[in-house]
């Protein structure tokens, strides 16, 4: 009698056995490095960046690749870590006097809780709020110290692959071509994704973040905001939260001019964070899709909800990219096995 594994030709065997060890190794890994996840994005996105200025300074301008790759890392590393050490010096520099004034913050506080109470019925102060507001400064303390010690590993980490790659800088996208399993013209397609979608959100987001927080600063001047360049990079920040954006910064300073019995500035602060502020989000954003890769708002609004929560900060690039590529590959999929040549895809 002919037994089952009899029909199974050996090479199936060593095939199904191969990819299960790569499988387990895979899950290993990914469960030993996955700390690192952080750092390996960030390689791929300056990769990305850096890709045409490292492919012009070697082959057209002759450069050694060490001498390359070294030039772009360091300008990269100061545009980085600038930007941030100014921020973070801003905000310790203008934020410490006004938590150690206790007497002129309690008084704040207490009249936006008088206007909530009187206006809405909603106890701002209650004890309950109080203890939860306690608990979250407790996590976040905790957590600050984590994600300092976690983001300088993954500083290390992704300028040690960044290096490689750069100095492999013409086989990486040859590489990724061969690999893919997938025909050569849906291989450009994904690789052309990955481009766009990673220029979009890397040089999109901050630069709308940035112009939000500029149009802030005007209004803020204009209408009576104390520290109004302290606010204006709180509402650059806040400018990448789902939903909220920038409502998380002028919202609070509205309430603050309607408590203080200030009704017109605070209803010009109210109108100027609705249609000024929210407004050039649109504005901007619009004409920045002119240039960058035209990504849809749902993927995005979507893909950076999900993305800040696998990936931490650097989700509000590769959520969306996620969320493309899945649909991408879903369009490939049919493409190349359900109706060979039938789809089509947008422009490129």
């Amino acid at each position: 009698m002919v037994q089952p594994f009899d029909h199974i030709h050996p090479n199936k065997i060593r095939q199904i056995l191969l990819l299960a060890t790569l499988l387990f190794l895979g899950i290993i890994l990914w469960q030993e490095m996955y700390f690192m996840l952080g750092g390996f994005l960030g390689a791929i996105v300056l990769y990305v960046l850096m890709r045409r200025p490292m492919l012009y300074l070697v082959y057209k301008r002759k450069w050694k690749h060490g001498i390359a790759a070294t030039v772009l890392m360091v300008l990269s590393l100061g545009i980085i870590i600038y930007p941030f050490a100014w921020v973070i010096n801003l905000l310790i520099e203008r934020i410490t006097p006004v938590i150690t004034d206790t007497a002129q913050l309690q008084a704040s506080l207490n009249k936006i809780d008088t206007f909530l109470r009187e206006k809405y019925d909603f106890d701002l102060l209650s004890a309950g709020n109080i203890e939860k507001v306690s608990g979250y400064a407790t996590n976040i303390g905790g957590k600050v110290i984590s994600t300092t010690l976690s983001t300088l590993t993954n500083l290390l980490v992704m300028y040690f692959i960044l290096w490689f790659l750069l100095m492999k800088v013409g086989h990486v996208q040859i590489w990724l071509r061969k690999a893919l399993p997938v025909k050569k013209a849906n291989a450009d397609k994904v690789i052309l994704e990955i481009r766009e979608m990673v220029k979009s959100n890397a040089i999109g987001i901050p630069v709308l973040g940035v112009i939000q927080g500029i149009v802030a600063i005007i209004g803020y001047s204009l209408f009576g905001v104390e520290e109004p360049m302290l606010w204006g990079v709180i509402t650059g920040i806040t400018s990448v939260i789902p939903f909220i954006g920038t409502m998380a910064a002028w919202v609070p300073l509205a309430v603050l001019a309607f408590a203080n019995g200030d009704q017109g500035n605070g209803i010009a602060l109210t109108l100027w964070g609705l249609l000024v502020i929210g407004g050039s989000d649109n504005v901007f954003r619009f004409i920045l899709q002119k240039y960058l890769a035209d990504v849809h708002p749902v993927i995005t609004v979507f893909g950076v909800i999900f993305g800040l929560n696998l990936f931490g900060f650097l989700g509000i690039i590769f959520g969306p990219l996620l969320i493309s590529l899945f649909i991408l590959m879903t369009r490939i999929y049919f493409d190349e096995f359900v109706h060979p040549g039938e789809l089509t895809y947008k422009e490129e």
